[in-house]
């Protein structure tokens, strides 16, 4: 019996021997490798940033205050949050104030910082008119991609992905936009009309309607796609010549409206208390509350004539 016993437990143990020794182990996984990725906590002024952020964001959505609209931001081409540029402005209108404190007194300091939202505004205006400009320019090229792609025996999503590949900013942001939202089920329609409404374009307005038309009715888009292109090529030739003629005008409006600024400017430096009665004299307001009236009439009408619309 303890003979039976004894190899029956050498049987145990060497059938164990053979589980942990002879048959694979399970790989073995680094404890660092099975810990998620961790940004490093960086400086303290990166992390002092980014709470004031969060804690701005989340006062802003509280209130439900939109200063800067998302769409503003990304239309402009700042990747960034509405609570994010306003942290910039505050501190771009921060800097102002210093300078003005050390340049003229507190008064200069304070014109200097209350401006900072109507310049932000500015320049998210100035911004977006560049972009769509560029995305304008960028079309017909554009529009070649889009009609060799067809012609390669892709369908309009394909072309449109080797078009924001091939591209160049803005167009490519663009083009990659339309194809996430129809990648995640909205129609190709409604994602072009909506590009074509934020870069305010009505040459794209065509072409999505020529899509939408080939979609309907069949047809070979990729010849569409070219006399689109060359009827976007004639009209932008003929945008320039009005542009270039209508410089000439444009600038001798800029001209009039700056000539009686300068004129006072120059009387002001060459006699300093000759406009003295235009400022102390109630005739002399009413003459200086008319000229602006009259000079806001006829800037909005020089306005109107060398502004051509077609």
């Amino acid at each position: 019996m303890t003979l039976l016993t004894g190899m029956a437990l050498m049987l145990a143990a060497i059938l164990l021997f053979g589980v942990a020794v002879i048959l694979p182990k399970a790989p073995e996984v680094p404890l660092d490798r099975r810990r998620p990725y961790q940004v490093g906590p960086g400086s303290q002024l990166t992390r002092f940033a980014g709470s004031t952020a969060e804690v701005l964001h989340g006062f802003l959505t509280r209130r439900n205050i939109r200063l800067f609209n998302r769409e503003e931001l990304e239309n402009a081409g700042l990747r960034m949050s509405q609570a994010d540029f306003f942290i910039l402005v505050i501190s771009g209108a921060l800097v102002g104030a210093l300078i003005g404190l050390v340049i003229g007194g507190p008064l200069v300091a304070f014109l200097f910082f209350i401006p900072a939202p109507l310049v932000a505004r500015f320049v998210l205006s100035s911004l977006g008119g560049k972009r769509r400009a560029k995305f304008d320019g960028q079309l017909g090229d554009t529009l070649q991609l889009l009609s060799g792609g067809l012609r390669a025996g892709h369908s309009i999503l394909r072309a449109i992905d080797a078009a924001a590949t091939e591209s160049a900013s803005p167009t490519a942001e663009e083009m990659r936009r339309i194809i996430t939202e129809t990648s995640l089920g909205r129609d190709l329609q409604a994602s072009l009309n909506d590009a074509a409404e934020r870069m305010r374009c009505e040459d794209f307005v065509w072409i999505a309607q020529a899509i939408q038309i080939n979609r309907e009715v069949g047809g070979n888009l990729a010849e569409v796609l070219d006399q689109v292109n060359e009827t976007i090529r004639e009209r932008s030739e003929i945008k320039g010549h009005i542009k270039s003629l209508a410089a000439e005008g444009k600038f001798s409006g800029y001209i009039l409206m700056a000539l009686p600024f300068g004129i006072v400017t120059m009387l002001v430096v060459v006699n300093p208390g000759y406009m003295d009665v235009m400022l102390t004299h109630p005739l002399g307001w009413g003459m200086l509350a008319g000229s602006a009236i009259m000079m806001t009439i006829g800037g909005l009408w020089m306005r109107k004539i060398i502004d051509l619309k077609f």
